[in-house]
């Protein structure tokens, strides 16, 4: 008996079970578009005025 031909078919290794809402490429997240630095500066003060 062949037990290789049995059973279900393997799944492709290393591949993502699902897309991500935000992959590079994406509407989202277009390739080649880099926020600003001044945006990240500006996000991260706001997070660190609303933890203390």
């Amino acid at each position: 008996m062949d037990y290789a031909k049995s059973g279900n078919a393997k799944s492709g290794k290393n591949t993502p079970r699902h897309a991500e809402h935000n992959a590079k490429g994406s509407d989202k997240n277009p390739f080649g578009k880099q926020p600003p630095k001044a945006e990240l500066l500006k996000r991260m003060k706001e997070a660190a005025a609303k933890k203390g």
